[in-house]
């Protein structure tokens, strides 16, 4: 299994950034996705869900703002980040749901004030 998470990056308050996580190793189409954040000190948890009929759910604390997406010929999970705050900060992970052991690198987001 290979979950390999891009797209974080250092963005102000307000702003936007993109995330992007390519799998392999696993039956992508099969499986319901998910993006994951943890921040310091903190437990991690689901930010965004995606299942294979490509229904979406989300926490109340990024419903609005947050976008998961999936591209299935590409075994790709896409989540679009919109009116960032900077209790977003974190480090950003794919996996499926409910989440495999491996984790992969994720990327880190860091929202500035």
């Amino acid at each position: 299994v290979q979950l390999q998470a891009s797209g974080g990056g250092l963005v102000q308050a307000g702003g936007s950034l993109r995330l992007s996580c390519e799998a392999s190793g696993i039956p992508f189409y099969w499986n319901v996705m998910g993006w994951y954040r943890q921040a310091p000190g903190k437990e991690r948890e689901l930010v965004a869900r995606i299942d294979i009929g490509s229904r979406t759910t989300y926490p109340d604390s990024v419903k609005g703002r947050f976008t998961i997406s999936r591209e299935n010929a590409k075994n790709t999970v896409l989540l679009q980040m919109n009116s960032l705050k900077p209790e977003d900060t974190a480090v950003y992970y794919c996996n499926k749901v409910p989440p495999y052991h491996y984790w992969g690198q994720g990327t880190l987001v860091t929202v500035s004030s």
